[in-house]
């Protein structure tokens, strides 16, 4: 078993370390959150009071953080993580991050003799509780060989995206495509609506034919098909607006640096960004059908 620092203890990355643990590994846990921090310590982590001292005496990091700027400071800031461990050790970064800024610090970590993959997931509040995540890695093969164990602990799916920045790359295009795929599930149900048929009626037409999507079949935006979705508690988030509209935001970014064309993405940043200044960022992403019926 590995002695592990986990850096960022939030709705992802408590379950994540819990996750760990679970799995026999130490983790020395740190987080700004002190009470994030004290119920990792009651699950049987220890307590840091700063990355570099939770990375100091680790094999492996593993942090989830808000974006690139922290990932940057954390790692690669003056007595950051990779200042602090061993040479030979093993950097996972689990954030999602702009793509740049990720091959930025994973070779910060390559001159300096140190592994780092970066690793952002997908599966959400739920996955990550159940341990059943997908994640998407970029980073040589060496370092992903040696991150494939650790994550094997956290989640299900471990797909090996490419060299440095891919793992990111490849999360930005999923989230993009599933932005837009919900806010078309979400026009189907609200037209339907309009026209008097019935959700579930709908759904085992669409969830059985041509208009079949994750959207539709796992986390449909209406109650009652899925009994698991948002949408049966009250659009409580499994992934939030918020979260949802810095990925769009993200595959913007990427899309005008690499030249590429958009538009169905920069629609639905658009109408995210919309439902996020109406006060629904802490709201389920799938939320955004009240938007489209008109109900705000």
């Amino acid at each position: 078993m590995a002695k592990i620092a986990f850096i960022g203890l939030g709705n992802m990355g408590g379950p994540m370390a819990r996750n760990l643990l679970k799995a026999g590994h130490a983790v020395a846990a740190f987080d700004l959150n002190k009470a994030a921090v004290e119920g990792l310590v009651a699950a049987g982590a220890t307590a840091a009071d700063s990355p570099s001292a939770a990375a100091s005496g680790a094999e492996v990091v593993v942090s989830m953080l808000p974006a690139g700027a922290h990932v940057k400071s954390v790692h690669a800031g003056e007595g950051g993580v990779i200042d602090s461990v061993a040479k030979g050790s093993l950097l996972i970064d689990c954030s999602t991050i702009d793509v740049a800024t990720a091959r930025e610090v994973i070779a910060v970590a390559d001159k300096a003799g140190v592994d780092m993959v970066d690793a952002p997931v997908s599966g959400g509040v739920g996955g990550a509780e159940a341990g059943t995540l997908t994640f998407m890695v970029g980073g040589s093969d060496q370092a992903f060989a040696r991150a494939l164990p650790i994550l094997e602990a956290m989640g299900k799916t471990i797909v090996h995206a490419g060299g440095p920045g891919n793992g990111q790359a490849a999360k930005i295009c999923n989230n993009m495509l599933l932005g837009i795929s919900m806010i078309g599930t979400c026009e189907a149900f609200a037209l339907a609506e309009k026209l008097g048929l019935d959700h579930q009626k709908l759904f085992d037409i669409s969830s059985k034919s041509s208009g079949q999507c994750w959207s539709m079949t796992t986390y449909c935006p209406v109650p009652g098909p899925v009994p698991t979705s948002p949408a049966n508690r009250d659009y409580q988030p499994g992934f939030a607006v918020a979260m949802m509209l810095k990925d769009l935001k993200l595959a913007q970014e990427a899309a005008a640096k690499a030249g590429a064309a958009i538009p169905m993405g920069n629609q639905a940043t658009s109408l995210y960004t919309l439902f996020d200044a109406a006060g629904k960022s802490g709201v389920d992403f799938s939320g955004i059908i009240e938007m489209l019926r008109g109900k705000m």
